[in-house]
């Protein structure tokens, strides 16, 4: 049975619970010849658990193929996960039948990572931003929902005279802003942002997370699932951090502990890769460099599935899968030499 924690930041969070996933899994069956019959699975998630606080960023860090957007999808059903359980406002909403889960949509939004492939070319901004309005009867009249388009624009920074513009006529900056403004029309507690922005210039990064973090600040208990490879973005928007390898998390912990001093191996070569903007420590610093390849996740290594590229294993590490437990208040480490 996969590693889990029994409740992994609590400590962090409270009661006040935005969401919880517990022992989250999500196989995908690989099938073979003419009758498709299944022969293995690619366990894209495969036990992970968490909390989130309401107000709160959650990060979710990892190397591209690690299970973090599976995870995200899962959340906001997209997918139906194989079993676990992701409790959203006192609801399971992991095996909810369309007919339940449709009223819970509206409070659960995404924000995808590339907003020209997002937004449908066919319609003006304005209809884009309208169109949760419309789906889940807010704001009352045709007049009511325009009104509501423009304040929602003018939340995300752009001018309401657009709104007749078209997605191919705007920067990939107000491309995003637009998605941003869509994803608020539902009046959401839960934003998923999964790579929202690795698809921009870096100069218009910082002003989409200056944006996320002014919302986060201007709605009471809008709460953020942050998917990213950028550890910098991660630190700069996020109150926890999770990190993930193989399709299940190996340490989390508050922002400051995990960027301070991280415990697992495979979080420290990620934080050590991460530039600074200081030229002497930059000169100074040494990149940890894995060996290898992160393997497949049709043919996972026994025990720890780090092991295979960590710099710190033992014979043990070959035969013993490290469950995710605590070490500190609020951090938690999968590493048997933690």
């Amino acid at each position: 049975m996969p590693p889990t924690s029994p409740d992994p930041g609590v400590g962090a969070c409270g009661n006040n619970l935005a969401l919880k996933v517990a022992d989250l899994k999500m196989y995908f069956p690989v099938t073979k010849g003419l009758l498709r019959r299944k022969v293995a699975d690619i366990k894209a998630a495969d036990g992970v658990s968490f909390d989130i606080g309401r107000g709160e960023t959650l990060g979710l860090v990892g190397e591209s193929g690690c299970g973090k957007t599976t995870v995200g999808r899962c959340v906001i059903r997209l997918y139906e996960p194989t079993s676990g359980a992701i409790l959203f406002e006192g609801e399971d909403i992991a095996k909810l039948p369309e007919s339940r889960l449709r009223p819970l949509r509206r409070k659960i939004a995404i924000v995808l990572q590339d907003p020209a492939s997002s937004l449908d070319p066919r319609q003006s901004i304005g209809k884009i931003v309208e169109e949760p309005l419309r789906t889940h009867h807010l704001a009352g009249n045709k007049a009511g929902r325009r009104e509501r388009v423009a304040e929602l624009f003018e939340m995300v920074g752009l001018d309401p005279r657009l709104m007749e513009r078209y997605p191919h006529e705007l920067s990939g900056g107000q491309r995003q802003r637009v998605a941003i403004a869509r994803s608020l029309g539902g009046d959401p507690s839960l934003i998923v942002c999964d790579e929202a922005v690795s698809a921009l210039d870096v100069s218009i990064q910082a002003q989409i997370i200056n944006l996320l973090r002014e919302l986060q600040e201007k709605i009471a208990g809008l709460t953020y699932l942050f998917i990213s490879h950028d550890l910098w973005l991660v630190h700069y928007l996020s109150t926890r951090v999770a990190v993930m390898y193989m399709g299940r998390i190996v340490e989390l912990a508050d922002a400051e502990v995990l960027y301070d001093n991280p415990a697992h191996p495979y979080s420290r070569a990620l934080l050590s890769a991460v530039p600074t903007a200081n030229p002497v420590v930059e000169r100074q610093r040494k990149p940890i460099v894995l060996e290898g390849e992160t393997p497949s996740l049709l043919y996972r290594p026994s025990g720890c599935h780090f092991h295979p590229r960590c710099p710190m294993a033992i014979p043990e590490c070959r035969e013993t899968e490290p469950m995710l437990r605590e070490i500190a208040t609020g951090h938690l480490v999968a590493c048997i030499r933690a």
